[in-house]
């Protein structure tokens, strides 16, 4: 069945003309498919498809729904063209010849442009946002209108630069159709919207001056004109515009500071930062005051996109579905005024994070610092500006070559890193590894997750160059340091330091699986044995490091001729390796529990019908596989391992409580690290829930049919507490 409609019919909607009154080309073939439509409407349910030969679910998919305001743009189409819409009067200049009106309007455009921006900021269509504004479109047409113009024109200057933080970045694309333009006149060159600005600026605030000068604030000087025509409502009017205005000038100098190159311009855009959350204060602390001055024939919102409650002029948001051919049409519902407010918010307190990290950071450190700040999930803007700070001409913030970073990492000293080795050619692509990690830490869970899984195979193949060059060197990789040369320690410590990070990438890997809720109650088992596994190569990859680094600072004269004491410091654990200990306790301890729970039929959950525990195995872990992180880790090697645990074997050892003690034992270590102190009481806590729990299952398990246990994520973000209960 094919049927064809006119440009004209698909998009205005008009009902299809009769065959007789149809103009058409000598080779069109019209029918009347009136009767089939209305058949197939009667048979078909809600959800269904008309499935032909040739077309598949992806091509349904990607078909457009006539009728429908998010796949067809026709429908919302309220103007056909910019001057249309002009002629219509849809953004008049002045906006009104009412002094009032006009300012209270023109507020109305400052909060919905405001709104507008979060709403792209969160991924959606610039053209659909920012630039539904009419006034935007075609800016030159605010320029007798002073306080407008220069507004419009330094949110459109700071779009420019935001798409080009992002665009800079390169991970855009994660965030969907972030910086696509469109062919909208984004580009237009705005350097002098500071000046424009400033100016404005200081006229409303020598009128501000000016009110609060007169007594009682009932006359304006002579020397100014007043905004609107009520002088007692001048200061209150002063004071919701200057606000504004200020905020976007001190936004556009945080986005202009943060994007100098090595981190110069990051002190002047703290300054800038403190200027915005202030002014965002006084922003909200105008609403009430534009509230109560609305005009009896405006309708208030309260989630509204202003302040007033009003709805703005000027703006039209299915004009650039017409006006820009590829922009894809959408349904777009912009945040709310309050919502933009805390959006902007929250992102001038990530920049903020962002601003306070110190420039001579180890690579160590940053690596932290970048987890860490993931915690807070901050929006793609924050995240670009971090990974352009942290990565400029392929060094550390512009700053300290990678392969510096990477021997201070590796325990050289600093002697090395004019070495000739860093010349060789699988040191350089360390280093390239290397920026890449950086850059994958700085996107999204989902992103992230999916390149860690992929870059790990580049670090396995870098590890086996480095073993390979080192068997030259000397025949055999396991000669202890003081019998290498000063060459082959360089490579002996540089391999160990890979070997460690590889197992950090995969256990960062395994738990970004819980951030995005990947795993179902009942793979929980598998997913902690495979984390158990991975903490006990990486703590055991972490210590012989830190052992190797400290028979080379031996070696080099920095320790005097032992003392029974330093002798008894060199067989303690180092507290690092403590905190990954407590870790791998309790990973073992719940995949323990979760085995028995799942051979006694304790478990809620039910098996899922649609792929075996194999398949499952390699849904989860299949990147891990690829890259031999351990040849020992196989479904096979999980189901010998966990198949006959029972309560009995629960009984026998409590892993808990092994956490608990290590947590407890090292938390003095980190008493300068607020973040593993943090994390070292949340092992405790879940320990110590786990513990109670494991007590009631060992001795009530098999008493009692009607206990069941689920799990759930309250102490950890991915350290599971066990909760008892009995079934009713």
């Amino acid at each position: 069945m094919e049927g064809r409609f006119t440009e004209e019919a698909a998009g205005r909607h008009h009902a299809p003309p009769k065959p007789s009154t149809i103009t058409s080309g000598e080779d069109s073939v019209w029918a009347d498919v009136s009767t089939l439509l209305r058949a197939a409407c009667n048979e078909i349910q809600e959800g269904e498809l008309i499935h032909g030969e040739n077309f598949n679910l992806f091509a349904a998919m990607s078909a457009l729904e006539i009728m429908d305001p998010k796949m067809d743009s026709g429908i919302v189409c309220k103007y056909y063209s910019l001057d249309e819409a002009i002629e219509d009067g849809a953004a008049p200049v002045p906006i009104s010849f009412d002094k009032t009106i006009d300012v209270q309007c023109t507020i109305d455009i400052m909060d919905h442009l405001l709104s507008c921006e979060a709403t792209w900021h969160k991924g959606h269509s610039l053209a659909q946002t920012v630039f539904s504004c009419i006034y935007l479109l075609k800016l030159e047409r605010t320029s007798s209108h002073d306080l407008l113009h220069s507004y419009c024109r330094i949110v459109r200057a700071t779009c420019k630069a935001v798409v080009s933080v992002v665009s800079d970045a390169r991970t855009h694309e994660e965030e969907d159709i972030f910086t696509m333009a469109y062919g909208l006149p984004l580009n237009i060159e705005d350097e002098k919207c500071l000046a424009v600005i400033n100016t404005v600026e200081e006229t409303i605030a020598r009128q501000l001056r000016a009110c609060k000068a007169s007594p009682c604030g009932r006359k304006v000087i002579d020397d100014f004109e007043p905004l609107q025509n009520d002088v007692a409502l001048e200061e209150g009017y002063c004071r919701a515009i200057l606000c504004r205005l200020r905020f976007r000038k001190h936004f556009y100098h945080v986005i202009m500071s943060m994007k100098r190159p090595q981190g110069r311009g990051l002190l002047l855009a703290r300054k800038h930062i403190l200027s915005c959350l202030s002014e965002l204060q006084s922003i909200l602390k105008s609403e009430e005051f534009l509230r109560s001055n609305v005009s009896g024939s405006h309708s208030v919102e309260d989630r509204g996109t202003t302040a007033s409650g009003c709805h703005p002029i000027g703006f039209d948001a299915s004009l650039n579905t017409r006006l820009s051919a590829p922009t894809p049409p959408r349904s777009i519902k912009i945040v709310s005024w309050r919502e933009a407010i805390e959006f902007f918010t929250k992102l001038l307190q990530d920049l903020d994070i962002i601003c306070s990290l110190p420039l001579d950071v180890s690579l160590e450190g940053t690596l932290h610092f970048v987890v860490q700040f993931q915690k807070t999930r901050p929006d793609l803007v924050a995240r670009a500006h971090l990974q352009n700070l942290l990565v400029q001409d392929g060094k550390l913030y512009g700053i300290h070559p990678m392969f510096a970073l990477i021997s201070k990492a590796a325990g050289l000293s600093e002697a090395v890193k004019n070495h000739s080795i860093q010349q060789m050619e699988f040191i350089v692509q360390l280093g390239v590894l290397v920026v890449n990690l950086l850059r994958i830490l700085c996107t999204n869970a989902a992103w992230q997750r999916r390149k860690l899984g992929k870059i790990l195979q580049d670090w396995r193949v870098i590890q086996m160059q480095i073993e390979m060059a080192l068997r030259q060197e000397t025949g055999d990789v396991s000669h202890l340091p003081d019998d290498l040369s000063f060459r082959e320690n360089i490579l002996r410590h540089i391999l160990l330091w890979v070997e460690e990070e590889t197992y950090w990438i995969a256990y960062r890997f395994l738990i970004l699986g819980f951030e995005l809720e990947l795993y179902s109650p009942g793979e929980y088992c598998m997913v902690y044995w495979y984390i158990y596994i991975i903490l006990i190569k990486l703590a055991e990859k972490m210590h012989h490091r830190m052992s190797s680094n400290n028979s080379l600072a031996k070696s080099r004269g920095k320790k005097k001729k032992g003392s029974a004491l330093d002798a008894s410091k060199e067989f303690q654990i180092p507290p690092a390796v403590s905190f990954i200990q407590s870790q791998i306790s309790l990973a073992e301890g719940l995949t323990l529990m979760l085995a028995a729970l799942k051979n006694e039929r304790l478990l809620s959950n039910r098996p899922s019908p649609f792929n075996t525990g194999y398949e499952r195995f390699l849904q989860h872990f299949e990147l891990l596989q690829k890259a031999g992180i351990s040849e020992d880790i196989s479904y096979r090697s999980f189901e010998e391992a966990t198949k006959t645990v029972s309560f009995s074997t629960l009984a026998m050892y409590n892993y808990f409580k092994d956490a608990q003690r290590i947590a407890r034992d090292i938390k003095h270590h980190f008493s300068c690290d607020p973040d593993r102190l943090s994390e070292l009481r949340k092992i405790e806590q879940v320990a110590e829930h786990n513990s109670v729990a494991l007590n009631v299952v060992c001795r009530l398990g098999s008493l009692d049919s009607s206990l069941k246990v689920s799990f759930e994520f309250s102490h950890h973000p991915f350290f599971a507490s066990a909760v008892v209960k009995r079934s009713s």
